[in-house]
């Protein structure tokens, strides 16, 4: 969504610019980009494409969307009209083609040459912190939608005609986070990589130079979705026509991922029945958890090291505030994202006793938006484990005290990894038990494994004992 550039990250960065210059961190991505990230697919490595574009830090981003669409400093409650642009909205028959390489560029994030910047990214453990990355990846995405759009009839004194949303970010897979320092510049990398009538994938890669090595840390998918000037309706986005081979492949598999998204929604545990071999797998979970022989079908037992899903879970309250909204006065994805990001891994942190690894986002959905002045509820469940992997999911939900309206706005599914065995999470009821089965397809998902179906005979020879009811 469109950030506005007085928010914190914003301010700081600007006011240390004054001093370093903005052009510093172009410069010296310039000096490292001979170093290409490569064309060549494998199983686990997709089709990149490469530039020597730099759009500088993150302050010269947002002050790039905030003069593009005309946002001013200081907070109204009610948002600057933009009616007035809506004659302004093209027609998609008058929008030029585009290729990936005319939005792709890089964005710096100065923690190795700023420490005032590097306070706000680090964790008590002195790592980054990841959901302060998810947040500026929001907006990454939101400039990449920029960078695409192209319209070549607007008058030059006249603000884009357009908003940008996060309608899903499809996955975010972590690697070598281990390894990442947080007194080392990151590099933000991306472009479009494919589009519908109003509707844009960006591919964003996330990167580190340190030691005089590149860590690849992260490759991240965000859906975006053009709106007219008032957020009130779609808007029609340049056609991408892939330039060349690199491009096509990279085309091809965004069409793929496309088909998956649409066919992930139809074929979802909470929009469909389990399928026959996850109902074997419900009824194995209802057994285990049963006293045999025993008809008082509401009295459960808890084998051991298990725990009650309806006990994993940890929730939280947040007052949105102004500096985190956007152009129409609801709060960006980016803020949302790192909200859940962080609930998740405290709840992962009490599970596990430890600390653990953020090895996947995916599947995040922004239902609808939230508004800055109701009240944010975040809420994030242990709903499947396996060996040393747990799987979250984080639900964020409003309250408008004054229309006393509340419904969940997000989605979020995160998949951490430990240094030991976790506990299993159980189900007791009917509802968590899809929860689970939904759990387990999102763990293989991220880990990228086929399903297993289960062996009856193996699952239920473990009997639980009448003493360890809870």
């Amino acid at each position: 969504m469109h950030r506005l550039i007085a928010r914190g990250a914003g301010r700081i960065l600007a006011k240390r610019n004054t001093t370093r210059g903005s052009l510093r961190p172009c410069a010296f991505f310039a000096s490292h980009n001979r170093r290409q990230y490569g064309t060549k697919k494998s199983e686990d490595s997709p089709v990149k494409l490469t530039s020597d574009h730099c759009s500088g830090n993150l302050a010269d981003v947002a002050k790039s969307i905030r003069e593009r669409v005309d946002v001013d400093f200081g907070y109204n409650t009610v948002p600057k009209p933009r009616d007035h642009l809506l004659k302004y909205q093209p027609k998609l028959e008058e929008l030029p083609t585009r290729s990936m390489l005319d939005s792709h560029t890089t964005v710096v994030l100065p923690l190795g040459s700023d420490e005032y910047i590097r306070e706000r990214y680090v964790n008590y453990l002195g790592r980054v912190r990841m959901g302060r990355v998810m947040e500026e990846l929001d907006m990454m995405a939101v400039w990449l939608c920029h960078r695409h759009v192209l319209l070549p009839n607007l008058p030059k004194d006249v603000p884009l005609p357009y908003t940008f949303v996060t309608l899903l970010v499809d996955k975010v897979e972590f690697s070598n986070i281990e390894r990442l320092k947080a007194n080392y510049d990151i590099h933000l990398s991306g472009h479009v990589s494919w589009t519908g009538r109003s509707s844009m994938e960006t591919t964003i890669y996330v990167q580190q130079l340190a030691d005089g090595e590149y860590i690849d840390v992260t490759r991240a998918l965000f859906l975006m979705v053009a709106r007219n000037a008032t957020n009130t309706g779609s808007a029609p986005v340049n056609p991408l026509k892939p330039a060349d081979e690199t491009e096509k492949a990279i085309w091809k598999e965004a069409e793929q991922r496309q088909k998956q998204r649409r066919a992930a929604h139809t074929e979802s545990v909470l929009n469909s029945p389990p399928r026959e071999h996850e109902q074997a797998i419900m009824y194995n979970l209802l057994k285990r958890t049963t006293i045999p022989d025993n008809m008082d079908l509401n009295r459960r037992v808890l084998p051991p090291k298990c725990r009650w899903m309806q006990d994993s879970q940890q929730t939280t309250m947040i007052s949105p505030f102004p500096e985190n909204r956007n152009a129409q006065n609801t709060i960006f994805g980016g803020y949302i994202m790192r909200q859940a990001v962080e609930i998740s891994f405290i709840m992962a942190s009490i599970y596990l006793r430890g600390r653990p690894i953020l090895h996947c986002i995916s599947d995040i959905s922004f239902l609808s938006p939230v508004r800055v002045n109701t009240f944010l509820q975040m809420t994030a469940y242990v709903v499947y484990t396996n060996k040393n992997y747990v799987q979250l999911m984080t639900v964020a939900h409003i309250w408008d005290v004054q229309s006393g309206e509340d419904r969940t706005t997000n989605i979020f599914y995160l998949t951490y990894k430990a240094d030991k065995i976790v506990d299993e999470v159980l189900p007791r009821s009917y509802r968590e038990m899809l929860l689970y089965v939904h759990g387990r397809r999102k763990l293989l998902a991220a880990l990228k494994l086929d399903p297993q179906y289960p062996d009856d005979t193996k699952e239920t020879d473990a009997k639980p004992k009448a003493t360890e009811n809870k």
